[in-house]
């Protein structure tokens, strides 16, 4: 079964099949929730309810050519079972309502018309206090409630940890990727040449993202971004946990903390969440400096950059920040 807005009726059957909606039921409106990046996705609205629908195929979406592991939505939706049993977390989340391992398939409570915090990105937006302490306190509270000695082994994520591994510690540093950032922005590559060629940098990358690759103490969200988080009536709410995996919490920490730079949020930001995050768990701060080095690093010259509104200038000094970490 493969999704497909443009065939609503065999959607219907498939939906009534499995038990997701009556056989009474119409679909009213079929629509795209947002941009999804990873999979297809359709809203899907009936006289009575309406539902989140997501498949998982053997690439990116948005990228075709780019192979993914299709299971990643069998694994998010039992990352979503996972947090069921904890009220915190499951209140933060949307609730899982169907999962076809078959087909790769998951069901969603929508949680309205909700957009993600990309936004920050942008001159001017600044995440609120309340905010702050939500999505510090979801991250803590996930990484004490399933800290354990011997991983879920169907939450390890092998797969999509090594594709996500490529795309953090390999591609941004090879010298020739075939990815020209001046496309992104003029002079951006001469820039990254100098990370490219640093051959100390490139082995402390290298040993940090052995560690990634290594199973750690607790279940992490995997992807713990803006992208990753919903605005919404009631506050925020997290997605897209399909690169989930057990491993060291400062890296999902370390992410965090990131895009709070990579936002140009304030520096007391980020050093309020570091210390609201340690009233419920400890991490290694020396660690956690340096999973957000290179989470910056790989979002300034890596494959996939962010849409960032920030000079030159800027992001080499954030580049310059990061390496010294890793001295």
């Amino acid at each position: 079964m493969l999704l497909n807005a443009q065939e609503p009726q065999l959607l219907r059957d498939y939906l009534v099949r499995r038990g997701w909606i009556d056989e009474s039921e119409s679909i009213m409106t079929l629509e795209k929730p947002g941009e999804g990046n990873m999979n297809y996705i359709l809203r899907i609205s009936t006289p009575i309810r309406t539902l989140i629908v997501k498949q998982a195929r053997g690439y990116v979406e948005k990228s075709p050519t780019i192979v993914a592991p299709a299971e990643r939505a069998v694994i998010e939706g039992h990352f979503y079972e996972a947090v069921q049993d904890v009220p915190m977390l499951a209140e933060q989340m949307p609730h899982l309502l169907g999962l076809d391992p078959e087909n790769n398939i998951l069901v969603l409570e929508d949680l309205g018309r909700a957009r993600d915090y990309t936004n920050l990105y942008q001159p001017g937006q600044q995440l609120g206090d309340d905010e702050q302490v939500v999505l510090t306190e979801y991250l803590a509270n996930l990484h004490h409630h399933f800290a354990v000695v011997t991983p879920t082994p169907v939450l390890r994520n092998k797969a999509m940890r090594a594709l996500n591994h490529e795309h953090m510690f390999v591609y941004p540093f090879q010298i020739d990727n075939r990815f020209d950032l001046d496309t992104v922005q003029p002079g951006l590559q001469e820039l990254a040449m100098s990370y490219k060629t640093d051959s100390a940098l490139k082995t402390a990358i290298q040993r940090l993202g052995d560690m990634y690759l290594a199973d750690g103490p607790t279940l992490l969200h995997g992807d713990y971004y803006p992208g990753s988080w919903l605005r919404t009536d009631a506050g925020p709410k997290i997605i897209d946990p399909e690169c989930c995996f057990y491993g060291s919490p400062e890296y999902d920490l370390g992410v965090f903390v990131a895009h709070l730079q990579l936002a140009s949020q304030p520096n007391r930001m980020a050093e309020r969440v570091l210390a609201l995050y340690r009233e419920t768990a400890s991490f290694d701060e020396k660690l956690r400096q340096q999973f957000s080095a290179v989470e910056i690093m790989r979002r300034l010259i890596g494959l996939a950059p962010l849409p960032l509104p920030l000079s030159l200038d800027q992001k080499a000094q954030l580049l310059t920040d990061a390496r010294k970490v890793f001295v």
